[in-house]
This record gives structure tokens, C-alpha cells and sequence, in this order.
């Protein structure tokens, strides 16, 4: 991608000065100001007089600016080195989620809402969606329950949610563990990994964050390593355990006294599934159509196992663990299909990577991606000082345009954080800054978002080099930003990724596609020997297996290769999902109260994941199923996937819907891709999404695609 001539934005970036001090200073002024805009609508407005205009949009105006700020004041506990900032910021979220639930449960508000949503005002689309909305949120918060024990109690189990969620998320985000080996351990592990690992008196300590994790379960050739690092990364925080079952029985008893039968029944009826029983179905037609290939498969993995461990002059102990998974399915790629995975890496610097995406979005959806460094960055910081709008010294700053075609209008900002460090986020996510929206005075407010993500850092020999599952997750949640980017929406309500659940993953999973799709590889791939003479030469001293001078970008004979593996072990891929989704409805649909009560968590996790994917775990030495306590890891079921995790799986019936229908004869057509983007992306949740699908599809959507992609029809 040529760079961009830098121009300068008719909106300065946010700005990342706080203090711990400021963090908590500035969200109690915020939420002050706020309850001050609801308090006066409420004293000058009577059930009788009341119109969306005098209510519900200045509560939207409110909400817009809010915005404004309480992302970033809740960001720095995900991204700051300082651990005082991300206390504070841990603290602003509490705060932050406090006030929400006390604003969401005001019966002076409700009475309000209650005698607008009877009136039948004629209203923009938008606008009606957000009064039925608001209308629904309040009932959904108790305030159909009588004033008294039962709405308090109410009260006092959401206030005790927010808490355990910022609690068990702190806890992922602040773990330090990791286990110290020797170097014989770890033969095998490639030693770009260890070569970063922190060493002492000949050992090396191996963290559980994924630059260290992954590769080790893929490479280290002693299955006692792999075993270690397997079970200790399930109990890594084990402190976690209690605070996921306390969430439980909440969930639970705050859906019952809400009239539901379940906690699931009480989620899924506001999702597009719409009720837990179809949620159920899904899963167990899913996982019967996936359970004979997923046994076809262990047997072909078990087979290679046999013959690399009696070739090592070791006793084969018939067995396939969950340990063993990782190792084998790499080395199946490498024998039968000759795909080395590290050798694909080489053409996936980065960087080069990063413009090579960015480059597919412009010629997709008509846009310009301007990095914006140096004294640019002083250019348009509100303080003259470019450090004040970014975090941390390594994060990216792109200002994002429409192109010509689309009207060289100003779209947003996007920020990359892509390395790993203590105290920050352990995964790869999407984080929105600021949304888009609609101002009070008509003009539009535009977004700010950031990828966080932990691949490994360049070292002085070579670039940050991404394996293929690397460059698909970065695709995936370079599409959450995008998403966020484009959204065009009046309230920042719907801004964005601000869908249902079970719709959100859809269109970052359709965009994974274009990592199967050689035209797509070719114009992201350039091996990094070509990117400086330094890298060339410390390639020629290198062990590559690369033979010759490399080409340029990723050679047809390694495409195809990398084709083939698409669906390689997919039913156990599939299965592993179908876990993680049965697990999430197994504990938010108990038969009573009392079955959550006496529910032994941990052996349930355990128990299902041998159920369903049939590889055995420690409970075959005589361990027992409460061996690991992975449910405390499972951020995602404490962050706002609980009863909802089913989506990854269900959003890809969409997904591969889209594709399949629209791009996969020609992924980069200029014409469906600014259809899909205006199409989709840009409506965020503004309208119902079975709608945006509709309108994109020109027909309900089926799963024909997604069971043909699975190998399954």
C-alpha cells in the first residue's frame, strides 16, 4: 500500500492523558452532568405532556456524549502499563455500571417512556427502535416487579454482577503466571520463541500468553511439556472459580424473579434466535452432523501419534489428549499435506500484512488509510503534543477517509496495538473509543476505534512474522473495525458492532473468507527477506526452508497447500466451538434453582468437553473431571456472551451465507462490496437485523452454505 498524503481531519483524535486521579474525577463529573439532564426532564415533564423530543432525545444526547468519554475512562484497565491507572479505570467501570443500573431501574422515567411508547408518535425508524428499546431495557431491569423486596433484590443482584464481571475480566487481564523449563523441555518449540522467553540459571519461563502458549502446544515434543502447559493454563486463575459460580446463580435467580424460567430464556428472546429451544436445537443438530467426522478424525490423528512416538522408540499409550491436539494437527499439516507453517509465516510480516488488509478494504469499500506519525501527530493532537493520543509508544494511528468514489468525506480513527505486554488485554478484540453519531446541533460525530491484539514482537534478526491462523484473526477483528469505522447512525446506541450477539461476529467471519482465497493470499503475502537488505541477509544465515531467493509474494505451490487444510480437522475445530456453546446453555438453563445450587461446575466443563469432543484429558489417570477449571478463563461468559456464545457458530450460517451468495466468485467486486457497506455495515443496529440481512440477501437467509463449507452437505 503507497502511503498516503496526510490531511488534516475536521475532528481531532481522542485524547489518552489520564491519571488515576482524573480517571475518577472525570467519570463522577460525568455521571453527575447526566443524572442533572434526567433529573430535569423529569421535573418539567408530566406523563400527559410527554414526546420523544422532550424525553427520550435528550436522554440520547446525553447518552451520545457520555460516550464521548466512559469508553477510554473504562480502556486504560485493558491497555495501561500503569497498574494505578488501570485500578482507577477498573474503578470508573464500576462506577459507570452502577449508575447504569440506577438510571435503568428510575420509575420516574419509566412512567415517562411507559406513556410515550402508548401515545403512537410517528417517528423515524431509527427513533422508534430506540423508544421500543429504551421501553423494553426497563421492564427487562425490574421495573415490572412491585416496588419492594422483590425489585431491591433485583437491584442488588444486577449491582453484584457488574461487579464479579469487572472483577473475574480484571483478573484475566492482570494474571502473571507462566512455568520455568529447561531447555530440553522445550525441544522443539522454535527458537524465535524462546529466544524471547526470560531466562534464569539455564530455564526458561513460559508464560500463558498466546506468543508463548500456542507455539509451545504446537512444537514441543515432550507431551509431559505439553501436558503442564495445558493444565496449568486451565487453572492460571483459579481465583476466578467462585466468582463464576456466584454469576450463575444470579443469572439465575434474577431471571426467575423476573417471571422467566431461565437466565437463557430471559437473553436469547431479545436475540434473533429468539428462544433457547431453537438455540438448543441448533447446537444439537450441529453436533450430530459433526460427531462421526470428529471420531474419523481422532482416529487419523491417533494413527500419526502411534507411529511418531514408536519412532522415538516410546510406548504408544492408545490414547489422543487434549494436550496432544495442537502438536499432532501441526504435524499432520506438515507430513500429509506438506504445509509447514512457520515456512507460510515468512510471507506474512506484520506489518506488511497490516497494509496489505488495509489495502483490501480501500479497493472493497472506497476507502483511504492514512498512518498518521511523527509530527502529523502534533499536527492534530488537541494539546500540539502527538504522545497525548495514543496509550502506549507502540500503538498505531490511522486517519480513515472515504476515497474519491465515495466522496473524500472524513470517515474516523482507527488504532492498531498489536504486542503483548503485563497488565494488558490477553486476547485480539475490537475495542470502540468513540462512536459516530448524530449532534444536537445536526452534525455527525465521528468514531474512534482500536484493535488490541498479542502477536509476537520483531525481533533484531526478523519482523513480527503472523502463522495463517494469526492473519485470519487479525482479518476478523480488523472487520469489528471496520464495522465500527463505516456505521453511519443518528444515536450512538446502535453505532457499529452494537448489534445482537448473535448477528455481531457475522460480518468480521465473512471477511475471514478472503484468508482462503489465493487472488486474497497473493495480495497479502511479501516475504520479509524483501522488506530491507537486513532482513534479506539474517534470511540467508537463517535455517529457512525456503530454497533459492524467495518469491516476492506466496508462491502458488504453498496456496494450494494451505487450501487444502481449510477444513482439516474441522468437525474437532467445530466441536471444540459446539463445547464452549453447550457449556455457556448447560449452565444457564438449570431445571431449578437447585440444580444451579449443587451443580459442580468445573466437572461439568470437563465432562462436556469429553462428551462432545471425545479426546481425554487427565481424568484418565484417575484425576477426576474437577482437573482444570477452564470456565474461570472463559472471559467471554462474564463479558457479554453468557447464554450467548452459541453465536460464533450460529452468525456463521450468516457469514457463509453472504459469501457464498455474493463474493466468492469475486471477492474484491468494487460494486458488492460498497453495497455490503452501505448495505450492512452502515446500519448498524439502527434496524432489526434480520432486515440488514434481508435487504443484503434479497431473501431470508438458510444454512445450505454453512453446512457445504463444513464439508457436511
Amino acid at each position: 500500500m503507497a502511503p498516503h498524503k496526510f490531511k488534516q481531519p475536521p475532528q481531532a483524535p481522542p485524547l489518552f492523558t489520564g491519571t488515576p486521579e482524573s480517571v475518577v474525577k472525570d467519570t463522577k463529573e460525568m455521571l453527575a452532568k447526566s443524572k442533572k439532564v434526567i433529573d430535569d426532564i423529569v421535573a418539567k415533564t408530566s406523563e400527559k405532556e410527554a414526546t420523544f423530543n422532550d424525553v427520550l432525545l435528550p436522554m440520547a444526547h446525553d447518552e451520545n456524549l457520555q460516550t464521548l468519554s466512559a469508553h477510554i475512562l473504562g480502556f486504560y484497565q485493558s491497555v495501561s502499563t500503569d497498574q494505578s491507572l488501570r485500578d482507577a479505570s477498573t474503578e470508573a467501570e464500576k462506577m459507570m455500571d452502577e449508575y447504569s443500573i440506577e438510571a435503568n431501574m428510575r420509575e420516574d422515567v419509566f412512567k415517562l417512556v411507559d406513556a410515550i411508547s402508548k401515545k403512537g408518535e410517528e417517528l423515524d425508524a431509527e427513533s422508534q427502535r430506540l423508544l421500543e428499546k429504551e421501553h423494553k431495557s426497563y421492564i427487562r431491569n425490574g421495573l415490572n416487579l412491585p416496588a419492594g423486596p422483590k425489585r431491591d433484590r433485583f437491584k442488588e443482584i444486577k449491582m453484584r454482577l457488574s461487579q464479579l464481571s469487572i472483577e473475574f475480566n480484571k483478573n484475566l487481564n492482570e494474571e502473571k503466571g507462566g512455568i520455568w523449563f529447561t531447555k530440553e523441555e522445550l525441544d522443539g518449540v522454535p527458537e524465535d520463541v524462546v529466544d524471547l522467553l526470560k531466562k534464569e540459571d539455564g530455564r526458561y519461563w513460559l508464560t500463558f500468553k498466546y506468543p508463548d502458549l500456542f507455539p509451545t502446544l504446537k512444537y514441543a515434543k515432550d507431551a509431559a511439556t505439553r501436558r503442564k502447559v495445558f493444565v496449568a493454563n486451565e487453572n492460571k486463575v483459579n481465583q476466578n472459580v467462585p466468582l463464576f459460580r456466584e454469576a450463575m446463580l444470579l443469572r439465575d435467580e434474577m431471571a426467575r424473579l423476573l417471571g422467566y424460567r431461565t437466565f437463557a430464556e430471559f437473553v436469547i428472546e431479545d436475540k434473533m434466535m429468539k428462544s433457547a429451544k431453537k438455540v438448543d436445537d441448533f447446537l444439537a443438530g450441529l453436533r450430530k452432523r459433526l460427531a462421526d467426522g470428529g471420531l474419523d478424525e481422532i482416529k487419523t490423528l491417533k494413527a500419526l501419534k502411534k507411529k511418531d512416538v514408536e519412532s522415538r522408540g516410546e510406548k504408544f499409550d492408545d490414547r489422543y489428549f487434549l494436550w496432544d491436539h495442537r502438536f499432532y494437527d501441526r504435524m499432520m499439516q506438515e507430513k500429509d499435506y506438506q504445509l509447514d507453517q512457520n515456512l507460510i509465516s515468512e510471507w506474512f510480516p506484520l506489518q506488511s500484512t497490516i497494509e496489505g488488509m488495509l489495502e483490501i478494504f480501500e479497493e472493497l469499500f472506497g476507502l483511504v488509510f492514512v498512518e498518521v506519525t511523527g509530527k502529523d501527530r502534533d499536527s492534530i493532537s488537541p494539546t500540539g503534543k502527538g504522545e497525548d493520543i495514543v496509550w502506549h509508544d507502540e500503538t498505531q494511528v490511522f486517519s480513515v477517509w472515504d476515497d474519491e468514489g465515495e466522496g473524500a468525506g472524513f470517515v474516523g480513527y482507527l488504532y492498531l496495538d498489536l504486542f503483548p505486554r503485563q497488565g494488558k488485554y490477553g486476547h485480539a478484540a475490537n475495542f470502540n473509543l468513540q462512536p459516530g453519531f448524530i449532534t444536537q446541533n445536526g452534525t455527525r460525530r465521528y468514531p474512534a476505534t482500536a484493535l488490541v491484539c498479542n502477536f509476537s514482537k520483531p525481533t533484531a534478526k526478523k519482523p513480527s512474522l503472523l502463522k495463517h491462523d494469526e492473519v485470519t484473526t487479525l482479518f476478523h477483528e480488523l472487520g469489528h473495525g471496520i464495522h465500527d469505522l463505516v456505521s453511519r447512525t443518528t444515536y450512538s446506541r446502535f453505532h457499529g458492532t452494537s448489534t445482537v450477539r448473535d448477528f455481531v461476529e457475522a460480518p468480521s467471519q465473512m471477511l475471514e473468507n478472503w484468508c482462503w482465497t489465493p487472488s486474497q493470499l497473493k495480495a497479502l503475502s511479501r516475504h520479509y527477506s524483501t522488506l530491507s537488505d537486513d532482513y534479506y541477509n539474517s534470511w540467508k544465515d537463517s535455517d529457512s526452508k525456503s530454497s533459492g531467493k524467495p518469491e516476492k509474494t506466496l508462491p502458488d505451490d504453498l496456496i494450494q497447500k494451505l487450501l487444502k487444510t481449510k477444513n482439516l480437522n474441522g468437525a474437532l475445530f467445530n466441536l471444540r466451538q459446539l463445547h464452549f456453546g453447550t457449556f455457556d446453555m448447560t449452565v444457564h438453563e438449570p431445571k431449578s434453582h437447585e440444580e444451579i445450587e449443587e451443580l459442580r461446575i468445573s466437572e461439568l466443563y470437563n465432562q462436556l468437553r469429553k462428551d462432545i469432543s471425545k479426546l481425554d484429558g487427565p481424568e484418565v489417570f484417575g484425576e477426576g473431571d474437577g482437573w482444570g477449571n477452564g470456565q474461570a478463563t472463559f472471559g467471554h461468559l462474564m463479558g457479554g456472551y453468557q447464554a450467548g456464545y452459541y453465536g460464533y457458530l450460529s452468525s456463521q450460517v450468516y457469514s457463509t451465507d453472504m459469501f457464498y451468495s455474493v463474493f466468492k466468485s469475486d471477492p474484491v467486486n468494487h460494486k458488492e462490496g460498497r453495497r455490503y457497506r452501505h448495505t450492512v455495515l452502515e446500519k448498524g443496529g439502527s434496524q432489526d437485523e434480520m432486515k440488514t440481512l434481508v435487504d443484503f440477501l434479497g431473501r431470508e437467509p438458510n444454512s445450505k452454505a454453512f453446512y457445504k463449507d463444513l464439508g457436511l452437505e
